[in-house]
């Protein structure tokens, strides 16, 4: 398995059998490495509905005949753009020939703004524990610290954690490194910083407050460096 890095919050995980895509926000992304006219996906999965996370998902999904899992309202939007989706609910998980999806809880707010300006709703916002190939793997979406990350960690043996860290939106870097605390991964990648001036931060200064974890700092197109039993 591999899993890769792409700016702002975008994730690739290629496994064996699938690629799957977490919140392919590419054009407009000055940070990653992608080209929303090529890159391809058996399986998309979204946290929330703010444009730069939802991003070039349609055109993705079609072209690719991927499915999208994404929490419910979220879901309904995606599909009413003849896509093929997969709702969910907070708290719900479901196993899939992939691996297993389960959508925790996010503090933060979740709308599509349209072409138009005209703003959707689409539901809560949401992290995910995605469990492929026997490992766990969390991407917290756009969320602040909260006290349940304890029972997250408690309850789940993850690999790999991806915390915003851009504060302004999201956690700042403080509350990401306190979450590592409660969350417990063995490897976490901070993301969702840099793309926009209100979230600009040196990702270092998080590295050197986390003392319980690994903290890779990766470039767009950088893999994760998972260690070896």
């Amino acid at each position: 398995m591999n899993i890769s890095y792409h700016g702002h919050s975008v994730v690739k995980i290629q496994t064996n059998t699938h690629t799957i895509l977490i919140d392919p926000f590419i054009n407009g992304n000055g940070q990653t490495d992608l080209k929303a006219s090529e890159v391809a996906a058996d399986i998309i999965l979204l946290t929330h509905g703010h444009n730069d996370h939802v991003g070039d998902t349609v055109e993705i999904a079609k072209r690719s005949n991927a499915l999208v899992i994404a929490p419910f309202e979220l879901a309904e939007f995606i599909e009413s753009q003849d896509v093929k989706v997969h709702a969910m609910g907070i708290g719900g998980s479901r196993e899939f020939e992939f691996g297993t999806v389960k959508f925790t809880q996010a503090f933060h707010s979740s709308s599509y703004t349209k072409e138009d300006g005209q703003s959707v709703y689409t539901g809560m916002p949401a992290g995910i524990l995605l469990t492929v190939e026997g490992e766990t793997i969390y991407h917290a979406g756009d969320t602040s610290l909260f006290g349940d990350m304890k029972l997250i960690g408690d309850r789940n043996n993850i690999k790999v954690a991806f915390l915003p860290i851009g504060d302004n939106f999201t956690m700042g870097p403080e509350d990401a490194a306190y979450a590592v605390e409660l969350l417990k991964p063995e490897i976490v990648v901070p993301i969702h910083y840099n793309t926009f001036p209100p979230i600009k931060q040196d990702p270092n200064n998080f590295k050197e407050l986390v003392k319980s974890a690994d903290v890779q700092v990766l470039n767009a197109g950088d893999s994760v460096q998972l260690s070896r039993d």
